[in-house]
């Protein structure tokens, strides 16, 4: 991909062009910022987006975002502002509120958190005291930062164990990780998955938590969407607490959301100055505020209250069946093709590929596919013996291509693009012949096709 040269100057005193710039910045457009940002626009439009936690959101999600509502501080929830002026934004974020209710049938929904790590932060300080033990997914296996990686908050402030998927099925086995919880007593279950393309037993986890006394914490920042519309598991009726982000599948701004399927009175005997027991609800809330953030971004709120009423609609059922019809056919294709997919396949919206029948590291994958304009991210693999800063895999998604309308027959052709670049990923020119490819199938698509 060729993209416009931008004109962006060093800021330093020996450049008089920029010093004026800056000295009349009030006066005029930020050229600099607004060129890069048309450049980012004809990146996405020319290029093949596989990155499984990126998509593309309506043009109404984004005019919600850009809007007067940034100029609004409204510490608090509705109704209870610690700020004058509130009133339409209270509506704002009611509407928010039902929404992500009626979405997931939950019964209470926290749409304030900045992200899904923050969101996730919030259910740990609700739930968990500084050293308490809690078992999650493994990273390398396809779990999350935030699932109590040592280098994460979570790994830090909490005692973290792990379970992981099995090296021949790629899949996890629940008599393991029940085993596990026996063994080891945590005080929380995290399921959730980052890079875990198999559908997941909430059910199943919510048995291992009831026996070994653990609460059952969901992080389904993943397969949201897809989960939404009924097309995979839900953990609402099976999960004390359930996560998401508000972006990947759900086709939202970038932000988090935290929900129960039924509040319910604390187990862990907090009462009100009147002696009351208080709710879960009331604990999660002030875990986001003040517990854990400020004031909450009210256009991103009102971006995230659009994007659910989006999801609620039939069309959005529509575009969650084609994103699994895609997964499942790229994956086929990739698998005809010779390169190993975890557990074989996929439910989901991605698929994790163990690149070292290849010969070739994720990171070299990687640099390949974006000089062919195709948008990836190296990924560690079960039982990897490679670093995180090079890995042995790549995680692909296809969120992103599906809202750009593709089906399962442009799948065939880019299995093929992502072939030939791994195959020729020390050769540049054939690269960027495959990258001029590359853009002349996606130019005339739309970021946002349904």
């Amino acid at each position: 991909m060729i993209l416009k040269k931008s004109i962006y100057l060093p800021r330093n005193r020996s450049n008089e062009k920029s010093i004026k710039q800056q000295n009349n910045f009030n006066m005029q457009r930020d050229i600099d910022i607004f060129e890069l940002i048309e450049d980012e626009r004809e990146r996405q439009e020319l290029g093949i987006e596989l990155i499984a936690s990126e998509n593309f959101v309506s043009d109404q999600v984004m005019e919600a975002a850009g809007s007067v509502l940034t100029n609004k501080y409204a510490e608090g929830y509705p109704g209870k502002r610690y700020y004058g002026g509130c009133e339409v934004i209270d509506e704002i974020e009611q509407i928010a509120i039902d929404r992500a209710k009626a979405l997931f049938g939950a019964e209470y929904a926290n749409v304030q958190p900045h992200s899904g790590s923050q969101a996730n932060a919030a259910v740990y300080a609700t739930c968990l005291k500084p050293g308490d033990k809690i078992l999650g997914f493994d990273l390398s296996h396809g779990g999350h930062l935030t699932h109590g990686s040592p280098v994460n908050f979570s790994g830090r402030l909490y005692e973290p164990v792990f379970y992981g998927v099995e090296k021949e099925t790629g899949r996890l086995n629940y008599d393991n990780i029940l085993e596990i919880a026996k063994r080891e007593r945590p005080k929380m279950i995290v399921a959730g998955a980052s890079a875990y393309s198999r559908d997941i037993d909430f059910k199943r986890f919510r048995e291992i938590a009831d026996e070994v006394g653990a609460i059952l914490f969901a992080d389904i920042a993943h397969p949201a969407g897809l989960i939404a519309k009924g097309l995979l598991n839900d953990p609402i009726p099976h999960c004390h607490i359930v996560t998401t982000t508000t972006h990947k599948t759900l086709r939202g701004p970038r932000g988090g959301l935290i929900l129960m399927g039924k509040d319910f009175e604390n187990p862990f005997g907090i009462k009100t100055p009147k002696g009351e027991v208080r709710m879960m609800s009331s604990l999660l809330d002030s875990a986001v505020f003040p517990g854990n953030q400020g004031g909450p971004l009210e256009h991103i709120i009102a971006a995230k209250a659009v994007a659910f009423g989006e999801a609620l609609s039939d069309d959005f059922l529509y575009y969650a069946i084609q994103v699994q019809k895609n997964a499942r056919k790229l994956a086929s294709v990739l698998l005809a093709k010779g390169y190993d997919i975890i557990s074989k396949g996929t439910d989901n919206h991605l698929m994790l590929i163990d690149l070292r029948n290849k010969n070739v590291s994720g990171k070299e994958a990687e640099e390949a596919l974006g000089k062919a304009d195709i948008t990836v991210n190296k990924n560690m693999v079960p039982f990897d013996t490679r670093s995180p800063f090079v890995t042995s895999g790549i995680r692909v998604g296809v969120s992103a291509i599906t809202t750009r309308g593709l089906k399962e027959a442009d799948m065939e052709r880019i299995a093929d693009f992502i072939d030939r670049a791994i195959t020729n990923r020390d050769n540049d020119e054939v690269l960027e012949e495959i990258a001029e490819e590359v853009n002349m199938f996606m130019e005339d698509r739309p970021l946002f096709a349904y």
